[in-house]
């Protein structure tokens, strides 16, 4: 948290999107912060980010949104990629199961990479492809509800929850850091150019919510 010129509260947040190779972390990134999606976008090489602005109770919250952009399968994602995150969204495809496999290893990975506390939800994207799913939705609940995640289902393609899912990460996010101001005297927040370090670890809770009722 800082204070800019005319002394009002800057929150600046960084989030990383993990999951396997194409699962559509990208189109999710593109949609939630320019509303677009690109159907033949290309896996990339290096870390791309999008910072997207977000109202939170009166508050002006900035969120700088890091994609892996393809580094996954050569298993290169760094400690400096997870360095600072507060907010993380763990993605796959619900089309795919091999994707929903790697979700634990992912999370296994978050945690190693990163001793903050963290809002983790889990993302059960392209929901638009019900008609070959391979991963029930009651699937995805239930393993959210193990890790204590917040869970949703979402499309990249016709938007469907993209936004709730990016504003309830951080929104949570926002919330911890009021608890810890609240709860604790010697609660420190860390921010330097990109990030914001939570001290201490926070309440778990379990959003769950499907977008297809086909």
């Amino acid at each position: 948290m800082e204070e800019n010129g005319e002394g009002v509260e800057e929150y600046l947040f960084k989030i990383v999107l993990i999951g396997d190779s194409a699962v559509g972390k990208s189109n999710l990134l593109s949609r939630f912060a320019r509303n677009e999606f690109d159907s033949n976008s290309k896996a990339t090489i290096g870390v791309e980010f999008q910072t997207q602005v977000v109202d939170i109770d009166g508050k002006e919250v900035k969120a700088q949104i890091w994609d892996t952009a393809g580094q996954e399968r050569f298993r290169a994602v760094t400690s400096a990629y997870y360095r600072g995150a507060v907010g993380a969204l763990v993605a796959y495809d619900i089309s795919r199961r091999g994707t929903f496999d790697s979700i634990k290893r992912w999370l296994e990975e978050l945690t190693t990479q990163n001793d903050s506390t963290i809002a983790r939800m889990l993302v059960g994207n392209k929901c638009d492809l019900e008609n070959i799913r391979e991963v029930s939705t009651e699937e995805g609940k239930s393993l959210a509800e193990a890790e204590g995640l917040f869970f949703m289902e979402t499309s990249a393609l016709d938007s469907t929850n993209v936004q709730t899912a990016f504003e309830i990460v951080i929104r949570e996010i926002y919330n911890n850091i009021s608890r810890k101001v609240l709860n604790s005297d010697s609660y420190k927040a860390e921010l330097s150019v990109n990030r914001v370090s939570l001290v201490n670890g926070g309440s778990k809770q379990s959003l769950l919510s499907s977008c297809c009722s086909r």
